[in-house]
């Protein structure tokens, strides 16, 4: 019998049966079933298991947490069940029908923005490393690109791979939606390098431009079409790659197959890049600015810490429906025009649930199961991925997600009350600081001890359980009074 062929078979049992299995396929930790009815999964069996880390539901799909192990679980899962294997796009397919329309949406943008993390985080890296060589005058006032000649060409040969990311960031984005939407991918590439090409006036110099009457154009005489680039732009290049895609899967319904190659890839491209310049472009500009403009104005106006609190309270949750994926196109649209206040906020957060789940480890320590999954979702959400820390852990022990909330607030607080800014994103957890503009690191520092810290200490003060019961009958009453 195979290593894992009992659990696999209770596992079986608790999402319902094979029957109730639509289809099934892995990631690099989890299992992703689809169901016919989730009603029929019993989670708290599920999650009895001793290789069950945790389980939830995203994006229309039912997720077991297994861990390392998780592909050897699911050849078994496999042999057992007779269900056939899927890829994770079939499955994203099926899952799609328990989904609505915000949810598909919400899906879809994940789906553009998670094959170009590497290259952002990657861009954050070298953007904080920069930060480090180049702009802390710490040294008897000087950096060490100014004391040191070769840190000075260290410093200039990073840029070059920082310009290629963030820069040149809407090729990346135009190749990821093209390929989302089914059309041909390099056509992505092309349409992302029409979006940034050299003959454009560069995105940093639009508003001057605009603001001295000096806009370059094609002047075609009856049109003309301003000559603005689109660098470090996010929506759009989603919107461009979308049109693209679209037009062509149309046009491939109805040119004979001997024509194909001749007439689509020249109409879809030349007709995208026509409507990118003169609709999609301005339209999205003036989208992105506005949606920068809304969270400036609630995360720097007279509001400011109120904002800050309620982001810092709802981020998390927001990560549990799958919500939190549009901040990234708003915090790389706020880089654009000079720096982001989010993705300091975002890092607050997945500090304040590994605190949490750290103090669970030191409150059950004795519980080798429990502590081994605590340490191991401490880390990783440390490091800027909290999933194995909420659906593990902090959920399950309802104090303990609640007391990161608390502690991600206070923090966001500090944080936006200071003004930080971050230079790039995709550096999550404790390592976010490089991603911080130097004159705000110590600001920083002081958010991120306190999003260590307060949930670290409130779990340990609410893991009482009579103080927490006491708490809970308390804000109930509370609730039924001012009902």
């Amino acid at each position: 019998m195979s290593k894992y062929a009992q659990e696999v078979k209770e596992i079986l049992l608790y999402v319902g049966g094979k029957e109730n299995i639509v289809s099934a396929s892995h990631c690099v930790t989890r299992l992703r079933f689809v169901l016919k009815d989730e009603t029929k999964a019993n989670i708290e069996q599920l999650e009895q298991l001793a290789v069950v880390k945790g389980t939830f539901t995203s994006a229309g799909q039912f997720q077991v947490v297994i861990g390392n192990q998780v592909a050897d679980v699911y050849q078994q899962l496999l042999a057992i069940s007779g269900i056939e294997e899927a890829t994770k796009d079939e499955v994203k397919k099926a899952a799609q029908k328990n989904m609505n329309w915000i949810q598909r949406i919400i899906g879809g943008l994940a789906e553009i923005f998670i094959p170009i993390l590497p290259a952002i985080i990657t861009g954050g890296l070298i953007l904080g490393f920069r930060n480090i060589i180049g702009d802390l005058a710490i040294f008897d006032g000087q950096t060490l690109t100014q004391l040191y000649p070769m840190m000075a060409e260290i410093h200039s040969f990073l840029w070059v791979i920082g310009e290629a990311i963030f820069h040149f960031l809407p090729v990346m984005i135009t190749w990821s939606t093209v390929k989302k939407f089914g059309g041909s991918q390099v056509l992505g590439i092309v349409l992302g390098i029409t979006l940034v090409s050299p003959q454009l006036l560069n995105a940093y110099g639009y508003a001057e431009a605009v603001a001295t009457a000096t806009v370059p154009t094609w002047d075609f005489g009856f049109m003309m079409i301003e000559k603005v680039g689109y660098q470090a732009q996010v929506i759009p290049a989603i919107l461009a790659g979308i049109t693209l895609a679209k037009i062509e899967t149309t046009l491939n319904k109805f040119i004979p197959d001997v024509l194909k190659m001749i007439i689509i890839p020249f109409v879809a491209i030349t007709l995208t890049v026509l409507l990118s310049y003169v609709i999609i472009g301005p339209i999205a500009r003036e989208i992105g600015n506005t949606l920068a403009f809304g969270f400036t104005a609630l995360l720097t106006g007279p509001f400011k810490l109120i904002g800050a609190a309620i982001f810092g309270l709802f981020y998390a949750p927001l990560v549990i429906t799958g919500l939190h994926h549009t901040f990234l196109a708003v915090d790389l649209q706020l880089i654009a025009e000079g720096g982001t206040m989010l993705w300091p906020l975002i890092a607050l957060s997945n500090i304040a649930q590994g605190s949490s789940v750290l103090a669970i480890f030191f409150l059950y320590r004795q519980d080798a199961k429990l502590s081994s999954m605590a340490v191991s979702s401490n880390i990783a959400a440390w490091l800027g991925v909290t999933e194995p820390a909420m659906f593990g852990v902090n959920l399950k022990f309802k104090y303990a997600f609640y007391s990161a909330l608390v502690g991600s607030a206070l923090a966001a607080m500090v944080s936006i009350g200071s003004g930080v800014l971050a230079n790039s994103i995709g550096i999550g957890g404790l390592p976010a600081f490089l991603a911080i503009q130097p004159q705000y690191w110590t600001s920083y520092i002081l958010a991120m001890i306190i999003a260590i810290i307060v949930p670290f200490v409130l779990t340990c003060i609410f893991s009482n359980d009579v103080l927490t019961s006491k708490l809970f009958s308390r804000i109930r009453t509370l609730k039924m009074k001012s009902q």
